[in-house]
């Protein structure tokens, strides 16, 4: 017997078995990986609390909105609006009976040097952009003023809309009150430093006062901020712009500045939740809305 032809088929059938086996541990699978759980996030914690704030009438319409609609996301957090001007409002800031105090001018080197006397930090944040119009009834035949002209209408000087290219008839003044942070911002950017109102300035206790002091009067002119104007009411261009939300945007009326809440201290808490919401899309949002120009 050819032992070499009888023993190359055993090797060849082996050989074959070992491939097949080697093929099936190939074909396997391997064990799937166990997965690794992703811890769930906690929730939010709700906000809850109270805010209250203070100040500029400028900003008692547009801080209202704010407040509602955070309210509104917001229901276990109250927060209360109140006017009486910008020095009311950091008056009560430093008397530590407000968290926010609403203001249309700087503080004064005076009120913070109060604030440092009681051991407070005060901190400024800008909210929002406003232009002062000035206003005239509508039968009132004046279109525009220099700031040269209205400065000399305020302080006395101009008294007569004949002077002015009006008709002959006494000018009425009308101005915010002293507390009010429009009329120190109004006295800086155009009356002037060195200078004061016209005695017969008649001082009204808010914007809405004069707003209807002027309807109600055509020889009056007085000055509001942008989210107070209305058609009832003519407004006048001054160095040959007028006062709108696009023209304060990029600084070409000359009466503009910025809105801004103080507090003690940087805010944290539901205040830090709140001034964040402000600044953000829905707050700047309502600022658009109430007339006013957001932050760019």
């Amino acid at each position: 017997m050819n032992l070499k032809k009888f023993v190359a088929p055993g090797l060849a059938v082996l050989l074959l078995m070992s491939t097949v086996a080697f093929a099936g541990c190939a074909a396997e699978e391997p064990a799937a990986e166990t997965p690794v759980e992703t811890p769930a996030e906690e929730p939010a914690a709700e906000l809850e609390g109270t805010i209250d704030v203070q100040g500029s009438d400028t900003m008692l319409n547009i801080g209202t909105a704010w407040s509602e609609a955070f309210m509104d996301e917001n229901p276990m957090v109250e927060v209360s609006i109140q006017g009486g001007g910008s020095g009311t409002g950091i008056a009560a800031l430093l008397n530590g009976t407000v968290d926010f105090a609403h203001s249309s001018r700087d503080i004064k080197d005076e009120e913070l040097a109060a604030g440092e006397e009681k051991g407070m930090d005060i901190v400024e944040h800008k909210v929002a952009i406003d232009g002062i119009a000035v206003i005239v009834n509508p039968a009132n035949g004046v279109e525009a003023l220099t700031m040269e002209q209205l400065g000399a209408i305020y302080r006395g000087e101009v008294t007569n809309w004949k002077d002015v290219g009006g008709v002959d008839k006494p000018i009425v003044l009308l101005s915010r009150d002293s507390s009010s942070g429009t009329y120190e911002f109004f006295k800086e950017a155009v009356v002037g430093d060195d200078a004061e109102y016209a005695a017969a300035a008649k001082l009204l206790p808010s914007t809405q006062a004069i707003v209807d002091e002027v309807v109600a009067n055509d020889a009056g002119i007085g000055y509001i901020g942008l989210g107070y104007l209305t058609e009832d009411v003519k407004v006048v261009a001054i160095d040959g712009v007028k006062a709108s939300v696009p023209a304060a945007a990029d600084g070409s009326y000359p009466i503009s500045r910025y809105l801004y809440m103080y507090s003690d201290g940087e805010p944290a808490g539901i205040m830090a939740a709140y001034l964040e919401w402000i600044l953000g899309a829905e707050g700047q949002q309502l600022v658009v809305d109430e007339g006013f120009v957001p932050l760019p």
